[in-house]
């Protein structure tokens, strides 16, 4: 019996790279970034590159023997929420500002993931809710009465 699942951490960030650069034109505006075409995975996690909207980090990719693993770097509520909806791992990192981490453990589950980073790309374009980190304003922004 063939197995027909794709589980090398190196082999699923480049199909994402590739979904995300050459396939739709909602994703016209995020870019890979900073790529290691040698990385090696490590149990921990290599990081394999980062993706940009207009220049600015949003995501990084990492690698492990079995998995990819994605961090998203804003709008962690909405691409938490859209990744969640597919049916794909996914937990916070508590950090400041805090990530969103999504854990791809198939070649298939790449087209899982499409939905969060249209998710960001819409909260970019200002179309979704909450700051770009996810963070709570500390300002009121409340006119006196």
């Amino acid at each position: 019996m063939v197995v027909d699942r794709l589980a090398d951490g190196t082999r699923i960030a480049q199909l994402l790279a590739s979904e995300l650069t050459g396939h739709e034109e909602t994703f016209a505006m995020l870019s890979v970034v900073d790529a290691d075409p040698d990385v090696e995975p490590t149990d921990d996690g290599a990081f394999a590159y980062g993706v940009a909207a207009n220049d600015t980090r949003v995501a990084d990719v990492y690698v492990q023997p079995d998995r990819a693993r994605i961090e998203f770097m804003t709008h962690p509520d909405v691409t938490a929420e859209a990744a969640g909806e597919q049916g794909l791992r996914v937990r916070p990192k508590a950090v400041r500002p805090p990530r969103t981490l999504v854990f791809v453990e198939d070649g298939a589950q790449v087209k899982w993931t499409l939905p969060a980073f249209r998710a960001l790309v819409a909260a970019l374009e200002g179309n979704g809710d909450g700051d770009e980190t996810g963070e709570d304003s500390d300002t009121d922004h409340a006119e006196p009465a």
